[in-house]
């Protein structure tokens, strides 16, 4: 690897683009943008991102090529408060797998499942 981070982009494959969308802007209070994919085989909505700073972005993706659901890849999105997403998991139509626990000297997490069926989690430092 060239790059310090191993990370730096990720997909979270969905069925449903519309009601994932609205699920992850609920829990992250952002705004996910369109991206156009050249090959017309994939709708892409990517999270809002700055290339240039630390951590990796990444984009829900309806795509033939991958399907949602348990046991793929998580990922932990790094939050001030995970306690703070954690209540808004089940607001949007979510799961809390397991609410916020220690993980020692790295922080907290909350362990979620998506209106899609994948699995994420939240990472905090409080």
């Amino acid at each position: 690897m060239t790059h310090t981070n191993a990370v730096g982009w990720f997909d979270i494959y969905v069925t449903d683009l519309e009601r994932a969308r609205t699920f992850y802007e609920a829990v992250f209070g952002c705004k996910l943008q369109m991206i156009e994919d050249p090959t017309s085989e994939t709708q892409i909505m990517a999270f809002p991102a700055e290339m240039s700073e630390y951590g990796a972005s990444g984009a829900l993706v309806k795509s033939l090529h991958g399907q949602p659901g348990a046991g793929g890849t998580m990922v932990y999105f790094s939050v001030e408060e995970c306690a703070t997403q954690q209540a808004l998991v089940a607001k949007a139509g979510g799961k809390v797998l397991r609410p916020k626990f220690p993980i020692g000297a790295f922080g907290w997490v909350t362990l979620c499942l998506d209106t899609e069926g994948n699995p994420f989690g939240l990472n905090s430092r409080q």
